[in-house]
């Protein structure tokens, strides 16, 4: 409901060209009108103070005219002097400096009051002059204009009464009004021009922050529309501006997914962080060797700090928070040897304190290229043994020809155990090549492996028992992943097999899926057995390698089972390793992408 009326109630509100017109329009209205309210007074005042100047000059006239008369013959003079005037009506009055009237031009109205406190008679006294514009006169009742002249021996008061003639006399021109409210009108006529095209400028810039605000595209013609002021090459070089930041933004985007995307596919395990320790992006490489390398497997890769192997590295942050570092110590390298396995550990600290480390198996070229050399020779030994064996048993049966019946049956039996061992050999051998050489070709599907793995435990449930194995099985049900199911089924397969024939007896085998992303899902294989020694971790792996050859092949292994887990962890875009558990025994810690 509210939502709903915002719009409406926008739609009110004035735009800033019409509130600055207005608010300009008000004080112009203000200012004209107070100039020419001023105006109009002072053209009063003007007109007030020329007819008093005009009774002025007649009182002065009327003056010296009595100055040069006798005191007797004022009365006729004054009366002829009135009567010869131009001015209609005019009334004087003679004052003594008591108040006392001395001569009234009215002589029936003379009153007997004193005239001291009149307005006109007190400024006169005082500045020898002063006026009263509009006063209704006691003794005739008649409104009248007043002007009186101080002479020092009497005041010659004159008067004109106060009636429409003299009032429009007095009034003010108004044609100057009019040309006043003339001028006001164009001017604001220019200036409604004006703040239109101030508004329409400011409009166009808001449209334009608007959609720069939702990031979406500037059209081609909205620096045309901007109007050739100040104004619109201000907002005309804005536009520029943003236009040139979208372009660098989106080049920094390209760049910034070639970044990520090196980072992923790079042969080292990479991770970026803040300056406060919090992960920005790491690899998946980074996240296999920090647990390889840690005792523990990390749920999130902010704990690689705690883990005393990088106790050197989180020092040196450290360091670099406390004090500025010079170029030659804004990076450090160290060397950890773990799990069969040495890392070249790299941190460099960047200007904003952000850091990267890179974590780098120097192991991994040595270990390929052994393996090649060696294979040829592993499968040739391999294939030696049963061969020899099956020869042997048949030399000893055709050269021996009172052979007892019972003792060619037992080395008959032999040779087909020889034979059995070959087959499987030879299929492992068949699986391993398939995998290397057409791995595109294997067919893909939903896989439940928490499904796959139950029914691996249900499987092997007799074999579990007579060793006195208990499996504790963490998965969380419909860990849905898109694999082949048989290369899947062979990597948890071959892990239980492997934990079976060499773990021992009354132990315990944890199955569990630690940590996911969007990206893959990080598993832990580990039993409580008897574990292997250190310099064998790094090598299980290998074709044909065993640990104690002798009991491998008396429980009739191939040496195999584990090449054929790391090759299908790698088809499914994982990575594999193995370490010793903190409480013993034998883990191993693989990825399996989502989607492939």
């Amino acid at each position: 409901m509210d939502t709903a009326s915002k719009p409406n109630k926008n739609r009110h509100f004035l735009s800033f060209s019409r509130k600055l017109f207005l608010s300009v329009f008000l004080l112009f209205l203000l200012f004209a009108g107070s100039v020419t309210l001023y105006q109009y007074q002072r053209e009063k005042e003007y007109k007030i103070e020329l007819l008093d100047l005009q009774l002025q000059d007649f009182n002065e006239d009327l003056y010296f005219r009595l100055t040069e008369t006798p005191d007797s013959l004022w009365n006729s003079v004054l009366n002829s002097y009135i009567s010869q005037s131009t001015t209609k009506e005019l009334r004087v009055t003679i004052i003594n400096p008591l108040g006392v009237v001395l001569y009234d031009s009215y002589e029936h109205n003379i009153s007997p009051k004193n005239h001291q406190d009149r307005p006109e008679v007190q400024q006169a006294l005082k500045h020898r002059k002063g006026h009263d514009v509009r006063r209704t006169s006691e003794t005739t009742g008649v409104p009248y204009f007043y002007s009186a002249t101080d002479f020092g021996s009497y005041i010659i008061r004159s008067a004109l009464p106060y009636d429409i003639d003299l009032v429009n006399h007095l009034a003010a021109d108004r044609h100057y009004l009019w040309f006043t409210l003339a001028v006001t009108l164009v001017l604001i006529f220019i200036y409604y021009h004006f703040t239109s095209r101030l508004g329409t400028a400011i409009t166009k810039l808001r449209q334009f922050a608007k959609r720069a605000d939702k990031n979406e595209p500037i059209e081609t013609d909205l620096q045309s529309a901007f109007p050739h002021n100040e104004l619109g090459e201000i907002s005309q070089h804005i536009i520029q501006i943003y236009r040139r930041l979208r372009e660098t933004k989106e080049a920094l985007y390209i760049e910034r997914e070639k970044l990520i995307t090196h980072l992923q596919t790079s042969r080292e395990g990479l991770g970026v962080f803040t300056k406060d320790k919090k992960e920005i992006l790491v690899n998946n490489l980074f996240i296999q060797y920090s647990n390889l390398i840690s005792d523990s497997n990390l749920e999130t890769t902010e704990e690689i700090f705690s883990v005393c192997e990088f106790q050197k590295i989180t020092d040196f942050i450290g360091k670099a928070h406390r004090s500025p570092l010079g170029k030659e110590e804004k990076r450090i390298s160290l060397t950890i040897n773990k799990n069969g396995r040495i890392f070249i550990v790299e941190c460099i600290i960047f200007q904003d304190l952000s850091f990267e480390i890179s974590i780098n198996d120097i192991t991994q070229e040595e270990e390929q290229i052994r393996l090649k050399r060696q294979l040829t020779q592993n499968i040739a030994h391999e294939l030696k043994t049963p061969v020899s064996s099956i020869q042997g048993y048949l030399e000893t049966i055709l050269s021996t020809q009172d052979l007892p019946q019972e003792k060619m049956q037992t080395f008959l039996e032999r040779c087909y155990t020889q034979s059995n061992r070959l087959t499987r050999l030879l299929r492992d051998i068949s699986v391993l090549t398939r995998m290397d050489e057409a791995a595109n070709l294997i067919d893909m599907e939903k896989v439940d492996v928490s499904l796959l793995v139950g029914n691996i435990v249900n499987e092997v449930a007799l074999e579990l028992e007579e060793k006195d194995i208990t499996v504790v099985n963490s998965l969380k049900p419909h860990i849905l992943l898109r694999g082949n199911y048989s290369l899947l089924y062979s990597i948890f397969r071959n892990l239980m097999d492997n934990a079976i024939a060499y773990a021992g007896s009354h132990i315990h085998v944890h199955i569990s899926c630690f940590r996911e992303d969007e990206n893959f899902y990080y598993f832990s294989f580990a039993d409580t057995g008897v574990g292997v020694s250190p310099e064998h971790l790094n090598r299980l792996f290998e074709r044909f390698y065993r640990v104690d050859k002798g009991r491998s092949r008396k429980l009739g292994g191939t040496g195999l089972g584990l090449a054929i887990v790391k090759n299908a962890v790698l088809i499914h875009g994982g990575t594999i390793s193995a370490k010793n558990s903190q409480g013993g025994g034998l883990e191993f810690v693989f990825t399996l992408a989502k989607e492939r």
